[in-house]
């Protein structure tokens, strides 16, 4: 009897431990799906750029209002009383000597690495119509800006971690659009009509029916955007010959698979966003669809001060939705991109408001803390149920035994449909079913 009896109670212990082999499996799986490594909070880096003035010199009647202390700092002299100035310190200050290259290497390119690691990035340029933001954001073709820039390095580096041999198979993809008038219009496919902005159960936010080109090389890239930029929306006002009409973003996907098991898939996303600038309507002589177009990019600006402050004020409720510009900025502020604003200002003393503006809102961004994270799960071919035969739930075959019922009924759980269950979901999720 009391060998019976402590094997009955084995019995029982193995039976615990088997239901609990099956839970925990599907815990252990089920965290591997959703696995986030979180690096440490990030705040919003800022960098200001001072363009040079339009005809190169400063005139009598129109001296330099900004002047830099050093790479980090700068003043500004008050309009009224130029016995004061107010003071601004940031990440970086760009004086009117530095160069496209200065702007690149020193604020952008360090965040590039952030794409292979399955990390979003974003970067923002900022500031009143004029002030050099698509000129910083495209350049030229002698002087190439941000954009041009990052995407050689970002490809060259896609080749290198992708090679053969190499633990991971990565690959590129591009996607243009254009916030107008608070329409989403895909410039790569002008077409389409207006998208709508969704987020999916991930908390990821996405738009349904916007073109993604596939490209492996600068000449493929070029190939897409040269034609695409040209359907972006621009006009002429008083103060610039061709003003941006609109908030252009770049897209730029970095999909990761692991070659070997556990077959790991990762997605790094890239923003780079060339905002419309902000208009006095007073000065620039906006009238009927001009005056209309500032209406909605000034209106789409006021909104994105409203979600840095907010952000910086701790509030429950952000108002991203406002807007279709911070809606779609929802992981550029506050959420889990890395960051760079660059805040591009005019030296003439005529800009004196619209500087202060911009430095002012410089200076609240850079108060925004991101939390930026690894988007990581396993590919859709290694995430089958979670299943354990009556083999491995009874052991090896020389335990086993003639059994009563009621050491049957213990020695015998059913397997448990949890855990294909949760599988079956996530698949759902990772498939991106959109949500409103």
């Amino acid at each position: 009897m009391a060998a019976g009896g402590s094997t009955q109670q084995r019995r029982r212990e193995m039976a615990a431990a088997s239901a609990a082999a099956i839970s925990g499996a599907g815990r252990c799986r089920l965290s591997k799906i959703g696995a986030t490594r979180r690096p440490p909070p990030a705040r919003v880096r800022v960098a200001v750029r001072l363009r040079p003035f339009v005809d190169g010199t400063a005139g009598a009647s129109d001296p330099p209002c900004v002047r830099g202390m050093d790479s980090c700092s700068l003043e500004i002299a008050n309009w009224r009383n130029h016995q004061e100035t107010l003071k601004y310190q940031f990440d970086a200050f760009y004086g009117e000597r530095s160069t496209q290259q200065d702007i690149y290497a020193g604020s952008v390119q360090p965040i590039l690495r952030h794409l292979l690691e399955g990390q979003n990035a974003s970067v923002l340029a900022y500031g009143p119509t004029g002030a050099g933001k698509t000129h910083t954001m495209l350049g030229s073709p002698e002087q190439p800006g941000v954009i041009p820039r990052a995407l050689m390095d970002l490809l060259q580096l896609t080749r290198e971690e992708g090679a053969e041999g190499r633990p991971w198979a990565l690959s590129v993809t591009m996607s243009y659009l254009e916030i107008y008038q608070e329409k989403v219009l895909d410039l790569l496919d002008p077409a389409s009509g207006d998208l709508v902005i969704r987020e999916d159960c991930r908390g990821n936010i996405l738009i349904p029916g916007l073109s993604q080109k596939p490209i492996s090389s600068f000449a493929d890239f070029e190939r897409h955007f040269l034609p695409a930029s040209r359907n972006r929306t621009v006009g002429a006002t008083r103060l610039n010959q061709r003003s941006s009409r609109s908030h252009a973003v770049l897209l730029v996907k970095v999909d990761q698979r692991e070659r070997l098991a556990p077959f790991r898939q990762r997605e790094g996303k890239l923003y780079l966003i060339d905002l419309a600038g902000s208009e006095d309507n007073r000065r620039t002589g906006n009238k009927g669809l001009r005056l209309k177009e500032s209406g909605a990019i000034n209106t789409s600006l006021f909104v994105l001060g409203k979600v840095v402050d907010a952000l910086n004020q701790g509030l429950p409720r952000v108002p991203y939705r406002d807007s279709k510009l911070t809606r779609l900025l929802q992981d550029s502020l506050g959420g889990s991109a890395h960051s760079i604003l660059i805040a591009n200002i005019a030296p003439e003393r005529r800009f004196y408001l619209d500087t202060v503006s911009a430095l002012n809102f410089a200076a609240r961004s850079k108060e925004v803390i991101n939390r930026p994270f690894t988007n990581e799960s396993l590919q859709p071919h290694a995430l089958g149920p979670v299943k354990l035969s009556q083999k491995e739930l009874l052991g090896p075959p020389e335990a086993k035994r003639a059994r009563g019922p009621e050491e049957e009924e213990i020695g015998s759980p059913e397997p448990m449909a949890a855990p294909a269950s949760a599988s079956q979901k996530l698949r759902q999720c990772l498939q991106g079913r959109a949500v409103s």
